[in-house]
C-alpha cells in the first residue's frame, strides 16, 4: 500500500485541518500525488482536501462503514505517492458501542490501515508537559502508532525549546513547530467550516498554509515517517456502501444542497444509476426522466427566502411526487417540510410535500451516529433496510405530523425521536447515510 500517516490530536481545535492542509499542498508542489482522506463523519473537510490536493477526498468512518469498505475506500491512494488522513476530534474519541468496524475513532483507521500517526500537540497554556501527553498518546494503544508531533502556536523561541525538551524526554521526534498566527485558520459557521465553494480566497488560503508548514516543518522528515502495512485481507473487488435508491436519480445540487457524500455517490454511479444533478437556487425543477429526487443535506436555512420564492422547483417537485420517489436527507428533509423558521423567526413556506415545521429560532443540537431500519420502501431501498449514519443539525422540530420513515437509534442502541417522516411516496429523515448494512 501507498505510505501514509494520519493525522492525529488530543483534541479538536488543535491546528489538524491547518496542518492537513499546509502538508498536502507543500508536498504536492514538491511533485508528489497526495491522497486525501477524513476521519468521519465530515462532509465539509474532504471538500477542502480535494482543492490542496487536486484528488477526490474520502472519508473514512468504523462505526458506520463495514470493514470491506473501508479497505476498498482506502485504495483510492493505492496510485498516489503519499496518503494524508485527517483525523477528527481527539485520537481515540470514539462511542462506547463499537459499530461495523469500530468506534468511530481515528484510532481505529490508523490501526487498520497501519498509518502512523503524526501528532498535533496545541502548546496553549503548557510547554515540556506537551512531552507527557505526547508520551500518554504513544503507549495508549500498542497498535496504534505515534511517529512524531508537529508543536502548534509555540508563543516564543524559549516556549519551543521548553516543549521540546518535554518531547525529547518523551523519546518522540519534533517535526516542526508553528508559531502563533493570526489569520492561520478558516472560516466557521454552526455545522462547521464555510464550505469551500464560498471560500472568497480559498487557493490564496490553501498556499498560504502550504508555505506556512513549509517554512516550519521538515517535510522530509514527515515523509520519512509515513508507512502502512494496510488491512490484513485486502478485498478482491471494491465494496459499495449502498444499493441506488433509483435508477435515474435527480439530485438536488447548489450552495444549499451539498452534504452528500462522495462515496455514495460514485457507489450508485458503479451500480449502474444515473445521477441528473439540478439547482433549486436556480429554481430548476428535477429531471423529467428521473424516477427518484434526492434533496441532500447542506444550509437551506441561509437560503429559505430564494427557497420559498422557487415556484419552478417546487412545483416540480410536485409533479415528480406523483409518479415518483422523493427524498430529503436533513437540510433536505426541512425543504419537503410545509414551512422553516429562521435565526430571526421568518417563516419561509416550502414545498409541503410533508408536515414538518423546522426552527432555527430556538436552535438545539442534535449530534450522533445513527442506525436506521425502513418502517417503509425508500425508492428502491425495501422495508426493513438497515441504514447507517449520522445526525448533525441545530434545527427544532415544530410539527411532524406524517408517519415514522424508519425506527431510529443511537450509537449505543437507545431510540432516538427524530424517526423522518413519509407520505405517499415522499420522505425524509435528519440521518444522513453512510452505509447500508449487508442483507
Amino acid at each position: 500500500m501507498t505510505p501514509g500517516l494520519l493525522i492525529g490530536a488530543p483534541a479538536s481545535r488543535s491546528g489538524k485541518t491547518s496542518v492537513m492542509l499546509g502538508l498536502a499542498r507543500a508536498f504536492r508542489d514538491q511533485g508528489l500525488r497526495v491522497q486525501p482522506f477524513k476521519s468521519g463523519p465530515d462532509y465539509i473537510d474532504p471538500i477542502f482536501h480535494q482543492a490542496a490536493t487536486g484528488r477526490p477526498a474520502f472519508t473514512l468512518d468504523s462505526w458506520a462503514m463495514p470493514g470491506a469498505l473501508l479497505d476498498g475506500l482506502a485504495g483510492a491512494g493505492e496510485d498516489a505517492d503519499l496518503v494524508l488522513a485527517e483525523g477528527s476530534m481527539g485520537l481515540f474519541d470514539g462511542v462506547a458501542r463499537p459499530g461495523a468496524a469500530g468506534t468511530g475513532a481515528s484510532a481505529d483507521l490508523a490501526r487498520r490501515l497501519g498509518w502512523p500517526v503524526l501528532l498535533v500537540l496545541d502548546l496553549a497554556g503548557q510547554a515540556q508537559s506537551a512531552g507527557a501527553t505526547a508520551l500518554g498518546f504513544a503507549a495508549f494503544d500498542p497498535g496504534v502508532r505515534v511517529a512524531g508531533v508537529i508543536l502548534n502556536r509555540v508563543a516564543s523561541e524559549r516556549h519551543g525549546r521548553l516543549a521540546r525538551a518535554g518531547l525529547e524526554r518523551a523519546g518522540l521526534p519534533v517535526f516542526g513547530a508553528l508559531p502563533r498566527r493570526a489569520g492561520l485558520s478558516l472560516p466557521e459557521r454552526h455545522l462547521g467550516l464555510v464550505q469551500a465553494a464560498e471560500h472568497p480566497a480559498l487557493e490564496a488560503c490553501i498556499a498560504d498554509h502550504a508555505a506556512f508548514l513549509a517554512a516550519h516543518v521538515d517535510l522530509a522528515a514527515v515523509r520519512r515517517a509515513a508507512g502502512a502495512t494496510g488491512p490484513a485481507a485486502p478485498p478482491t473487488a471494491p465494496a459499495r456502501a449502498c444499493p441506488p435508491p433509483g435508477q435515474r436519480i435527480a439530485l438536488a445540487w447548489d450552495r444549499a444542497f451539498s452534504f452528500a457524500y462522495p462515496h455514495i455517490l460514485a457507489g450508485w454511479r458503479a451500480a449502474g444509476a444515473e445521477i441528473l444533478p439540478f439547482s433549486p437556487l436556480a429554481d430548476e425543477p428535477p429531471d423529467a426522466a428521473a424516477d427518484m429526487v434526492w434533496l441532500p443535506g447542506g444550509y437551506p436555512e441561509l437560503h429559505a427566502g430564494a427557497l420559498a420564492a422557487a415556484l419552478r422547483f417546487k412545483a416540480g417537485l410536485t409533479r415528480h411526487a406523483e409518479r415518483g420517489a422523493v427524498h430529503g436527507e436533513c437540510g433536505g428533509y426541512m425543504v419537503l417540510g410545509a414551512g422553516l423558521v429562521d435565526a430571526e423567526g421568518g417563516r419561509h413556506a416550502m414545498a409541503g410535500l410533508l408536515g414538518l415545521e423546522t426552527s432555527y429560532a430556538a436552535r438545539r443540537l442534535h449530534l450522533g451516529y445513527r442506525l436506521a431500519r425502513l418502517g417503509a420502501p425508500l425508492g428502491r431501498l425495501p422495508e426493513g433496510s438497515a441504514l447507517r449514519g449520522h445526525e448533525f443539525h441545530y434545527s427544532s422540530i415544530l410539527a411532524q405530523p406524517d408517519p415514522p420513515l424508519a425506527a431510529v437509534c443511537d450509537a449505543d442502541g437507545a431510540p432516538v425521536a427524530e424517526t423522518g417522516s413519509r407520505r405517499g411516496r415522499v420522505s425524509g429523515s435528519f440521518f444522513h447515510l453512510v452505509a447500508a448494512e449487508a442483507a
